[in-house]
């Protein structure tokens, strides 16, 4: 004899090797012996063989119509072979039984199974609904496979644009489009985004870059509201013209300088910062906004501005205007230059000029200063803050800048604004970067990002005259302002260095790295929310008002908590646009090197246009001439060994480990390595090491 049980959710065949009633004892036909319990056996049967039965059940069950065996079924609970024998209109033999079970079970939509071998049909509006869920199911499977299909063979489905910014950086997993993605990524291997970009999904790998970092930082995107600015008392003007030192892309002019001789004979530096609070008092629209952004985010090529254009170009210290400042008038003795005296107001202040670092640098440095020339624009001015600077570098005891320590420029031509302007003077504005401290702004004129456009990169050591005239005085009104708030009882933000480690505080605090009793951010209120916030307690000071911001304000502690995140999250994104921007570059040099240095005259020419980063007078280690092409395929650059194996290139700021790197090479050891594929989307790069500098050839 022999049984057709349900095992685990399916039927099963096994002949009877001991009946103990209330369980069996069965052999399957691969021979392995089981107990089976009584209450699971569905039915027995002799004929057909066992080895035949589920096939034969299997193929007969195929040929029942499913809407006509839920026509034939009672509204009530019925058993299997009493479904079987209305259907075949007999008492059904073994195998009709089986085949009727199997179909009911094998059709859960229309028979809802009510206990062992029991079912009951479903209600004509329930099967409705539900075969209209399965077709809906059955489509969307097919279409998931067409969007698979498509993804791997690289086709962008016209039904993924609407949807690509949460497919890369919010993917919903319950989504026929994520699961086709999923799957077509496990199919090449491929992330998602290197999938999509194989598609031609993203505009460009900065693209990527920078949508992620506006997805999860500006989800309402990066124009403004309209503001009004709120009206001000009218100030007096001062007597004195001052004027700026900035790059030549910066748009944001918070700071100028004035140098006046007094009837005494002395002198009097003004330090005058652009004033947008007086615009924008607390809680006001401006200010909603700017408590929002809480700075500028900068990265090569352009900038996110943490206010409006409107009101940046309302208090910007542009020159030939007249422009509302906070100012601080330091008298200065002419022999000693000691500062003998500080005073701030709240006033207008004429800027007669914007000085510009790429043109003032040859003019005014150390050898033009050592030699004593002073034939260009202010530099009888330049030369006196020089040397006050000086003083009150040696007065800290700490150097404003460390001279050892690289800035680098990122200047990037756009492909979009050379196609359309070839003349140099429209190509995109450079961006200064400061690694490691503040950061110059620039504006672009257009968004860069085309795999053709071209990125340059240099350098400049810090320390020079320009740097430590600007550092050294915002250093004074930092410390100086903070000063008075405190003595006035007074609550600020200040940034504080004790034991190394730097952090903000309501509290006036020493700033040991800067050797100086406290210091706040108070010099840049155009980019940073902080000092917007210290610049409207330092009025209020002034004006003998109550402070906008009162001891243990609950939004102090926040605009501290929120400015401290935020300032951290966009360092983060601009350091990650400095490595991409670091990669584009490489990778453009690669291309050049490849080919244009294969020997011939004019190409000659063009790699010394373009030239190779060696560096530090290493050896050109390409072949010339004939049969030099295969030694072309690698881009062979000089880094130098930080430690163990992270090195750093020695012309531009990128750093990355090199896992071939010999073990145990000292720091500083210059090397030789090949580079291979480089990663946009990943931010990743693959080198070999070949030689250090010394062995090489």
């Amino acid at each position: 004899m022999n049984i057709l049980y349900e095992e685990d959710g399916s039927f099963k065949v096994g002949s009877i090797m001991a009946d103990n009633t209330t369980s069996l004892q069965i052999e399957s036909l691969s021979g392995k012996r089981s107990k089976v319990k009584a209450a699971n056996v569905m039915l027995r049967f002799t004929q057909p063989a066992l080895a035949e039965f589920m096939a034969q059940a299997e193929a007969l069950s195929e040929s029942i119509e499913v809407d006509f065996l839920w026509e034939c079924c009672p509204p009530d609970e019925f058993g299997s072979e009493q479904i079987a024998a209305e259907y075949f209109g007999h008492a059904p033999s073994a195998l009709e039984a089986a085949a009727t079970l199997i179909r009911l079970h094998s059709a859960p939509i229309y028979f809802h199974k009510k206990g062992k071998g029991r079912y009951r049909a479903a209600p004509s509006d329930v099967l409705k609904a539900a075969l209209a869920g399965a077709e809906k199911k059955r489509q969307q499977l097919a279409l998931q496979a067409r969007y698979t299909e498509q993804l791997t063979r690289f086709e962008l489905p016209d039904e993924f644009a609407e949807h690509l910014t949460h497919l890369l950086y919010k993917p919903d997993r319950n989504t026929i489009e994520v699961k086709a993605l999923e799957a077509a990524c496990a199919a090449t291997h491929l992330s998602a985004a290197h999938l999509l970009h194989r598609c031609g999904a993203l505009p460009s790998t900065q693209d990527y870059h920078l949508q992620k970092f506006l997805f999860e930082h500006f989800p309402k995107g990066t124009d403004f509201p309209p503001v009004e600015l709120s009206t001000w008392d009218e100030l007096p003007q001062a007597s004195v013209n001052a004027f700026s030192i900035d790059d030549a892309t910066t748009t944001e002019i918070d700071d100028a300088f004035s140098v006046e001789k007094l009837a005494n004979g002395n002198w009097r530096i003004g330090v005058h910062i652009a004033a947008p609070t007086l615009g924008m008092p607390r809680d006001s629209d401006g200010d909603k906004i700017a408590a929002q952004r809480l700075s500028t985010v900068y990265m090569p090529g352009q900038k996110i501005t943490m206010l409006p254009d409107s009101v940046v170009q309302a208090f910007t210290l542009c020159a030939d205007r007249v422009c509302p400042a906070l100012s601080m008038y330091n008298e200065v003795d002419s022999e000693t230059l000691e500062i003998l005296g500080h005073e701030s107001r709240v006033e207008r202040i004429h800027i007669a000029a914007n000085l510009r670092h790429d043109t003032l640098e040859p003019l005014f440095n150390e050898q033009t200063l050592a030699a004593g020339k002073l034939d260009y624009p202010y530099a009888s001015e330049l030369t006196l803050l020089w040397n006050l600077v000086q003083k009150l570098e040696a007065v800290r005891g700490k150097p404003s800048d460390n001279s050892t320590q690289m800035d680098y420029n990122f200047h990037i031509e756009s492909e979009e604004l050379l196609a359309g302007h070839p003349s140099e003077e429209l190509l995109m504005e450079p961006l200064a970067i400061r690694l490691g401290g503040q950061t110059t702004p620039a504006k672009s004129l257009v968004m860069a990002g085309h795999p053709n456009d071209r990125v340059s990169i240099t350098q400049r050591r810090r320390g020079s005259p320009i740097d430590k005239v600007v550092s050294e005085l915002m250093i004074l009104v930092n410390s100086e302002w903070g000063k008075h708030l405190a003595e006035h009882g007074f609550v600020g933000i200040y940034r504080t260095q004790q034991n190394g480690k730097v952090k903000m505080s309501t509290v006036a605090a020493p700033h040991q790295g800067l050797g100086v009793a406290q210091y706040m951010w108070s010099s840049s209120p155009l980019r940073r929310y902080v000092d917007m916030v210290n610049q409207r307690q330092i009025i209020a000071m002034l004006r003998d008002e109550e402070p906008a911001y009162p001891k243990n304000d609950p939004a102090l502690y926040a605009t501290m908590r929120d400015f401290d995140t935020m300032y951290g999250i966009y360092n983060e994104f601009q350091r990650s646009m400095e490595r991409y921007w670091c990669l584009r570059w490489l990778q453009q040099e690669k291309i050049e090197q490849v080919d244009g240095h294969g020997g011939s005259p004019d190409n000659e020419t063009e790699h010394a246009r373009s030239p190779l980063p060696y560096g530090h007078g290493a050896p050109c280690p390409y072949p010339t001439g004939e049969g030099a092409n295969e030694s072309l395929r690698e881009l062979i650059v000089t880094a130098i060994v930080l430690r163990e194996n992270l090195v750093k290139l020695g012309d531009i700021p990128l750093i990355f480990r090199v896992p071939s790197l010999p073990e145990s090479l000292p720091a500083n050891t210059r090397v030789q390595l090949a580079i291979g594929e480089i990663d946009l989307l990943d931010l990743h790069l693959q080198t070999r090491f070949v030689a250090t500098i010394e062995d090489a050839v």
